[in-house]
């Protein structure tokens, strides 16, 4: 069965460019971004890996791990890792897994046949420390991520995740955030101190409570 958002992400061992990792122990506290890419050597993911060993602070200070995955062995992807270093200006400082047997492929539901029946398609989830799946995005082979976005949607996971509020459309971490509908108006003040803006009775803005 397909996972599901708020599933228990499946632990695995596999073998990986930094040597062989057990998922779970890999995550630890932290929160973790597992992505998986069509093949190594292929042009799109070589970007997508690029930029992603380029975001390494923005993903340390939210307290975030990366890992990747494809279908093919260790050593092709320590070659490729040369060619993403040096074409991508960077130095690639996450893990990709080799999953030639296709079983952690198969567990997160990332072969989609009617796309291919022995690669992986561009899925991306989002792991919190309690090893529940609180995002999945899923794209076609041809199509690179926005990793500004993913970015972003971490600052939103950790945020609700802490406090009673939602994120509008198109909201970036310093910008008004949605009161969640459970609170009573008259409940606003003592809970968001910062105060709020009444739209209508069901959309209520604050300022974003941790800043």
């Amino acid at each position: 069965m397909s996972l599901r958002l708020g599933d228990t992400a499946p632990n695995f061992t596999a073998k990986t460019s930094e040597g062989e990792i057990n998922f779970y122990d890999y995550v630890g506290d932290s929160w973790v971004v597992l992505f998986s890419h069509p093949a190594d050597y292929t042009p799109v993911c070589t970007t997508e890996l690029g930029k992603t060993a380029s975001l390494k602070q923005e993903f340390e200070k939210r307290n975030v791990k990366v890992i990747a995955l494809s279908v093919d062995s260790v050593e092709s992807h320590k070659g490729w890792i040369k060619d993403i270093n040096e074409t991508q200006d960077v130095e690639v400082n996450f893990p990709i897994i080799a999953d030639e047997s296709r079983e952690v492929s198969m567990a997160y539901d990332m072969i989609h046949p009617n796309a291919s029946e022995t690669f992986t398609v561009r899925s991306l989830f989002i792991i919190d420390p309690d090893k529940k799946v609180k995002l999945m995005i899923t794209y076609p082979a041809s199509t690179g991520r926005n990793f500004q976005e993913i970015l972003r949607v971490i600052d939103s996971l950790q945020l609700t995740a802490n406090y009673s509020v939602a994120t509008p459309a198109d909201w970036k971490a310093g910008e008004e955030v949605v009161v969640a509908p459970a609170i009573k108006t008259e409940d606003i003040a003592a809970k968001f101190p910062k105060g709020f803006r009444e739209i209508k009775p069901y959309l209520r803005m604050t300022p974003q409570p941790n800043l």
